[in-house]
């Protein structure tokens, strides 16, 4: 784990954070790996995905430890005038407020963007909702299941005898946490040339739809619905899993000269010499046949030192391997892609500055572990803290 800079490259970056879940946690995860202050401030209920276990540490759920080191924690309920007031003073002299409440709420509590623009107007605010606020879906929730099944990414992922299929990862939530860290990045750049703070729009929907590939472009150009191809690649071959004696492998040949090598490191270079697979349009058209010729082949040998020469001659190919056997992995461990702290390990950040890396400073916090710290900071004395304590402003339990 890399901590010799304490300054990641968003050092100085101000991030108030009202998410809970996913999508917005891995956003905010990912600015605090790289230096910006992120004060989560949670709902007296916490971040629901606290409880998302077992496996739990110290009654945090895995789920949220997962999304939220790096962080500072502090309740406060919204619902009261008394709490957005502590929001709205919290805010003066903050870069950017993200919140996933459905569209409508901070509307209903007098803390909408029309008054947050008003009142701070470099002010970056980036919502995550589900469909947005209008459209036909417009104000509806959405969860990554459901999304994934609405913009088509079911249809696509699935053995055809098997039926459409759930991706394993929450990539609609987390594609969408990855899009908001870029827009909010993309916002401060503009800022600093106009000097004011924008409204950024983020559903978990649009995000879907445009991950769609190559599956949109294949429907726009050839006017065919695309549908299940297992592990298979729609527009390659070979480009799939395939069994060895020893263990399970995938192999990309994404042009002739990776599948002429594929051929020869099998030892049968007269197959890419065959007319069936001359081609790539020549083996996706006759991927049946060529998997069975591959399959044939592959039955025989060591599929871990077969990937390992593939990958020697420049020919893309891996062992199908699980959880613990990437994080324990000696090029996980290289590329420094395992953090531990403490108690705490997680993955490292695939952002590999020269300068100014990121670092795991701190493990996921307990529930309003930081409250009094962080108002103290923000100018609230001890005596407007213990009042907002007493009015059950800020619970300093979660309320179950």
């Amino acid at each position: 784990m890399s901590d010799a800079n304490p300054f990641g490259a968003l050092a100085g970056l101000k991030v108030i954070d009202l998410t809970r879940v996913l999508g917005g946690p891995y956003c905010t995860q990912l600015l605090a790996d790289h230096g910006a202050e992120v004060v989560k401030i949670e709902p007296p209920q916490g971040d629901e995905v606290r409880d998302w276990g077992p496996p739990f540490h110290d009654d945090m759920a895995s789920y949220f430890v997962g999304v939220n080191r790096n962080k500072r924690s502090m309740g406060l309920d919204l619902s009261k005038p008394e709490g957005r007031e502590v929001l709205l003073r919290m805010l003066d002299g903050a870069d950017v407020l993200i919140e996933n409440y459905k569209p409508g709420a901070m509307e209903k509590w007098g803390i909408g963007n029309d008054v947050l623009a008003e009142r701070f107007p470099t002010l970056i605010h980036a919502r995550i909702s589900g469909f947005g606020a209008d459209g036909p879906y417009g104000g509806y929730p959405g969860y990554d299941a459901i999304v994934q099944a609405m913009a088509g990414w079911f249809s696509v992922n699935g053995e055809p005898t098997g039926g459409p299929t759930r991706l394993g990862i929450a990539m609609v939530d987390m594609g969408t946490g990855l899009y908001t860290a870029i827009a909010i990045l993309m916002a401060v750049v503009e800022r600093n040339r106009s000097g004011e703070g924008q409204y950024i729009d983020m559903t978990l929907y649009d995000c879907a739809v445009s991950l769609m590939h190559p599956h949109v472009a294949n429907w726009a150009l050839s006017g065919k619905v695309p549908g299940l191809t297992g592990n298979a690649h729609p527009n390659i071959s070979p480009y799939d899993k395939f069994h060895t004696k020893t263990t399970e492998i995938f192999v990309g040949a994404g042009n002739n000269r990776a599948f002429t090598r594929l051929c020869a490191a099998l030892g049968h270079p007269e197959l890419a010499a065959d007319p069936r697979f001359a081609e790539n349009r020549d083996r996706v058209v006759n991927r049946a046949a060529l998997t069975e010729e591959l399959e044939k082949l592959m039955s025989h040998v060591d599929g871990f030192a077969l990937c390992d020469q593939l990958l020697k001659a420049g020919l893309p190919a891996g062992p199908v391997m699980n959880t613990e056997e990437v994080m324990e992995n000696p090029h996980t461990l290289h590329r420094d892609m395992r953090w531990s702290k403490d108690w705490y390990t997680c993955t490292g950040t695939p952002i590999k500055f020269s300068r100014t890396p990121g670092s795991l400073k701190r493990v996921p916090p307990h529930f309003a572990s930081d409250t009094r710290d962080i108002l103290t900071e923000h100018g609230f004395s001890d005596d407007e803290v213990n009042a907002l304590y007493e009015g059950d402003v800020l619970p300093a339990e979660r309320r179950r």
